[in-house]
């Protein structure tokens, strides 16, 4: 199975991704935001945590015009799988492979802490690890995470079995609790908390595991 980390400057969270998806079994390249194609062969683009770009504009922004950006939504319009963590479920929303919009949280402070989550669907490559209902920790270190869609756009995720994460306790104000969303196919995941930084127990705690070892697993069958 073979998966493309995407840096950008500014990203934080890129070397981090990229081990737990190796010692998950993952094939891992880092890819260059000024590379204008993907390694050949590549399932999984991941796209990861941090700061692209200084959050300037918006958060995402920029870095969702980047040359890379454009062979990211390709390789999704093939169906290929996209994880987007953090600074990179911004990035997704940016693009447009993914619906909503991530705000300032309702505090007006950044919040770095571990949280509560339920996994609200196990109907995903991501999520298949896990049972639905299932109760998780993962840190979130953010302060644009807020994450809203407008009315219709939330009854189409729920209705669809789209939400893919909810918080236990809403650290951030996200509509509906939101923690992650799927595409319409679900082979797109984007979430604010970190599992890579939970993929270790000599990191304190290894909740993410379960989401690479699954994404993983199943590509490598494929």
């Amino acid at each position: 199975m073979k998966a493309a980390v995407i840096v950008f400057p500014g990203s934080n969270c890129d070397r981090d991704l990229a081990v737990a998806l190796r010692d998950a079994g993952a094939d891992v390249q880092m890819v260059w935001h000024k590379d204008a194609a993907l390694p050949a062969g590549v399932d999984l683009v991941a796209v990861p945590g941090g700061f692209s770009f200084g959050d300037y504009l918006r958060c995402g922004a920029i870095a969702a015009q980047s040359p890379v950006c454009q062979a990211v939504v390709a390789h999704a319009g093939r169906g290929g799988y996209v994880l987007g963590i953090c600074n990179g479920f911004q990035v997704l929303t940016e693009t447009r492979l993914l619906p909503g919009a991530l705000l300032r949280n309702a505090g007006l402070r950044f919040v770095c802490r571990t949280v509560g989550l339920r996994v609200a669907t196990d109907d995903s490559v991501f999520t298949a690890g896990y049972g639905r209902g299932a109760e998780i920790a993962l840190p979130v270190a953010h302060h644009d995470g807020n994450y809203f869609a407008d009315a219709e756009t939330l009854a189409r995720l729920q209705g669809e079995d789209r939400i893919a994460f909810t918080y236990a306790d809403n650290p951030n104000g996200s509509v509906a609790d939101i923690a992650g969303v799927l595409s319409t196919n679900r082979r797109v995941l984007g979430m604010m908390p970190h599992p890579e930084r939970a993929a270790d127990a000599a990191l304190g705690g290894t909740d993410g595991q379960a989401l690479f070892r699954a994404v993983v697993g199943v590509m490598a069958q494929a």
